[in-house]
């Protein structure tokens, strides 16, 4: 095995132009796939085909309706939806609330159908015809009526009549992946006008279309945000360890080639991004790092004990060709094994990770020893501060293999008391929760359940 390791490595170093120049057009003929990547707005991507709640819920939405609604929850600022301003700022948003896209049916206190009798007569009328010319009798009328029937209270009035609210339903074409943005950027421009016009009445938007929404919102601001400041740690701390500003862009250059060919190649599967899939770019960092990291340090190992730069990451492949490859081949298949789950994201996730981990291992195996006798390294000394960590750390094993028989029962009951912290964990899938309060549709929806109606349905 020594033999092929040795034998590798002068390869690698011998081609390492063209090595280099093939990573690179793998990186690009990867990468290019980013352009195909979409993000999934439906929540109904975390449910396999074969899901037996998935399948009865489209045989009962084939059979009847599909259900996607935007829901308005107004709350004026003086505790009283029964007001003149109030009702006629409800007539309002609910007529407005039918030019929203794909919009089916608009349901309200003021357009809900009222039956009353009128001589021999029975008349079928909104319950607020006009508010803003309605007298103060009429109003503590509707008023009457609306908080004395059972299709309105806890649906469109809250039993006190402090908060109301507007249900819109939504009747998008087969693929929500272009209707979803376009229903949220809509009502949102809505929302805002109304504030403007109306600001003694609060307004929160929710629903199940919002929340599709949220969804893909969610994955794009944690991309937007978590992978730079990722980047930026990572940086650092290789940096700090390093001490060299060659290896820390060397290694960079890895993590940021393993991250792109992972991601292009989902992007060339058709693999769609979903809150499960889309924290696969920072999990490819961290995994990428630990691969380049001990091709690096190896390599500056070598070179301050005296050997040239070319034995150095020669020695470097020989040591850590095997550990590395069975580290990466290990993870990766870990990985795939997430293939068996029956939410879709979840095998997403396992597929580019595991696709982000080869790649990773291909890098840092045949770039960064090519990139490597390539670049310009300059190695310290190594400094006293140095040499009396590596006193410390031969002081720790030393300290480690002496008391071997303690070091292990106490760390076994240490690892048996955290383990036991597994007995308290919870499976709860309440999607609401998947958001903190920074989300809107999380304040929105959390107020709505507060004061007005609940978010589950049972059909």
């Amino acid at each position: 095995m020594k033999k092929l390791e040795v034998s590798m490595a002068q390869w690698i170093i011998k081609y390492r132009w063209w090595l280099m120049f093939a990573c690179l057009v793998i990186t690009a003929v990867s990468g290019s796939g980013l352009r195909h990547l979409t993000f999934e707005n439906d929540l109904r991507a975390f449910f396999s085909e074969e899901n037996p709640q998935l399948q009865a819920l489209e045989a009962l939405e084939n059979t009847y309706n599909k259900i996607d609604n935007v829901f308005f929850t107004l709350a004026p600022k003086n505790g009283n939806v029964f007001t003149r301003e109030t009702l006629a700022a409800v007539e309002e948003l609910t007529e407005a609330s039918w030019l929203i896209p794909y919009s089916s049916r608009v349901d309200s206190i003021t357009n809900f159908q009222h039956t009353r009798g009128a001589d021999d007569e029975l008349l079928v009328e909104n319950l607020v015809p006009d508010a803003l010319n309605m007298s103060a009798a009429e109003i503590r009328r509707v008023k009457d009526i609306a908080l004395s029937d059972p299709r309105l209270v806890n649906q469109q009035i809250s039993p006190s009549g402090h908060v109301t609210g507007i249900n819109v339903n939504i009747l998008p074409p087969d693929s929500l992946n272009e209707a979803v943005p376009e229903v949220a950027a809509y009502v949102r421009k809505m929302a805002d006008e109304f504030r403007q016009k109306y600001p003694q009445i609060d307004i929160y938007v929710t629903g199940a279309l919002m929340f599709d929404n949220a969804f893909s919102e969610a994955t794009r601001d944690d991309m937007k945000t978590l992978i730079p400041l990722m980047l930026f740690v990572l940086v650092a701390i290789i940096g700090i360890a390093l001490r060299s500003y060659t290896g820390t862009i060397a290694t960079l250059i890895i993590i940021l080639m393993s991250m792109v060919t992972g991601m292009g190649l989902a992007g060339w599967l058709g693999i769609a991004l979903t809150t499960g899939s889309g924290v696969a770019p920072t999990i490819i960092l961290t995994l990428a790092v630990a691969d380049s990291v001990h091709v690096m340090a190896t390599v500056y190992q070598q070179m301050s004990l005296g050997q040239k730069r070319l034995d150095a990451v020669s020695e470097s492949l020989r040591i850590n060709l095997q550990p590395v490859f069975l580290t990466s081949i290990t993870t990766a298949i870990g990985f795939l094994t997430m293939n068996y789950s029956d939410a879709p994201p979840f095998r997403d996730l396992g597929n580019i990770v595991a696709m982000g981990v080869v790649a990773a291992f291909f890098y840092s195996i045949f770039f960064l020893p090519s990139i490597l006798v390539v670049l310009p390294i300059k190695v310290r000394n190594i400094t006293v501060d140095a040499k009396d960590f590596c006193h410390a750390c031969n002081r720790l094993a030393d300290f480690i293999i002496s008391k071997r028989v303690p070091v292990f029962w106490t760390m076994a009951l240490i690892i048996a008391v955290l383990v036991s912290g597994m007995l308290r964990l919870e499976l709860n899938d309440n999607f609401l929760k998947y958001f903190s309060s920074k989300y809107e549709i999380r304040r929105a929806t959390d107020f709505m359940q507060e004061n007005l109606r609940g978010w589950d349905i049972i059909e």
